[in-house]
């Protein structure tokens, strides 16, 4: 036995209620009183408008990608002194970063094996590698980064986390402190062996694939896009920045931010 068809009553009162829902569209087959059920439906239903139990989809947080080598002094002032506050202040919404360490430097295949000479000396090409290295074990950005950022703001770069790692009788400071869960002998085989190569061969290939092609570092990317704007402006105040430009609600650290002005850049 069909089911019986509803009270003309009824749809009469559905249709009151709700203001234009009455008819149902092409693509939409379900009935008026499940059209806001769903962000799904209420697009199929262009009903959205009217919907004022569904939110707004999440905006995409700004995509933020540094250049950098890990020796340069401006390099290691914006991730210090910009970079970390301002990742520290705003949310995974807000802000997604990606680092890539190698800078200036310059690689060469001998014999088969890729072999790397760095702005800084071989220091640089440690630091490069035990970053990368870090960031390959790690996985996760907020365990590796606060890593890299005591690797940085110390006085001296590889002595930071190479000592620890290459050392076992010293303490592991930056691994201890911030991520005492990571195997610091599988970081150190990794730098030593094929798989730091390869991964450092990667870095060269995506920054010598950068359009226009990097003149210095840090060199920034704002949602893959670099221009000299936007680099003065990341450089001056990445909060600010970051701010103006994410669509979503903005968090409460966007009240305003102030930063030093950055160091002369690492020319090539």
């Amino acid at each position: 036995m069909a089911p019986a068809a509803p009270p003309l009553a009824l749809l009469a009162l559905v249709t009151l209620l709700t203001p234009g829902l009455g008819v149902a569209l092409p693509g939409c087959n379900y009935p008026a009183h499940l059209w806001c059920s769903s962000r799904e439906i209420a697009v199929a239903c262009q009903a959205e408008s009217r919907c004022t139990n569904l939110s707004a989809p999440p905006a995409a947080p700004v995509e933020l990608s540094l250049f950098y080598e890990s020796l340069c002094p401006a390099c290691r002032e914006f991730l210090v002194k910009q970079l970390f506050p301002t990742r520290l202040l705003l949310s995974n919404e807000a802000l997604n970063i990606t680092l890539v360490p190698y800078g200036n430097a310059e690689e060469r295949n001998v014999s088969g094996k890729w072999e790397f000479q760095c702005q800084h000396g071989p220091d640089e090409c440690l630091g490069n590698m035990i970053e990368t290295c870090l960031m390959h074990e790690a996985k996760d950005f907020n365990t590796y980064f606060p890593i890299i950022f005591c690797m940085e703001s110390g006085s001296s770069v590889t002595k930071n986390l190479a000592a620890s790692l290459f050392h076992p009788h010293f303490p592991r400071q930056c691994l201890q402190i911030y991520a005492p869960e990571l195997d610091g002998d599988r970081i150190a085989a990794c730098v030593q062996g094929p798989v730091g190569t390869a991964l450092m061969h990667r870095n060269a290939q995506l920054t010598q694939a950068l359009d226009p092609p990097h003149q210095y570092v840090p060199w920034i990317l704002i949602n893959g896009k670099h221009t000299d704007e936007l680099q003065a402006q990341a450089e001056d105040s990445l909060l600010g920045l970051i701010c103006r430009l994410y669509q979503g609600e903005k968090p409460k650290a966007c009240g305003g931010s102030g930063a030093p002005k950055a160091q002369a850049r690492c020319r090539r």
